[in-house]
């Protein structure tokens, strides 16, 4: 059963750096700083931030020590998005994310708890270099 979740008006805006288009990245293609660990709050904010040519979103892994319990998929927008959580503790501070072409693209998920002054700088140095 999907979780049909949409971000109220009011809802922040996701904290979203992404890399300069065409940058060479061996790692990731932008940083994202959720405000809390729970993807059913965070996820439609991001997808919703995405530029158009990152395709519609339908799957989303993440890992599954860093974010809460939830369920298999949940409906974003008018179209439902897969949530997969791995164990692998190697992305543990990535978020995968597959269009409907099943290109992916990976951001870097700076944790919630961190610093402000500590997010910017990961976020500005992933936008900038593409890390």
């Amino acid at each position: 059963m999907a979780a049909v979740l949409q971000p109220p008006p009011s809802s922040p805006v996701a904290r979203l750096r992404l890399a300069p288009r065409g940058a060479v990245s061996l790692h990731v293609d932008g940083a994202w700083w959720p405000r809390c660990r729970n993807l059913l709050t965070e996820l439609p904010p991001l997808i919703g931030a995405l530029p158009p040519e990152w395709g519609k979103i339908v799957c989303v892994t993440v890992n599954a020590q860093m974010w809460a319990e939830s369920p298999g998929r949940i409906l974003v927008g008018h179209h439902v998005v897969r949530l997969r959580r791995e164990s692998v503790w190697r992305r543990r501070y990535t978020a995968c994310l597959l269009d409907a072409d099943q290109g992916g693209r990976d951001l870097l998920v700076v944790p919630p708890q961190t610093a402000a002054a500590d997010a910017e700088y990961l976020m500005a140095a992933v936008a900038s270099y593409g890390l």
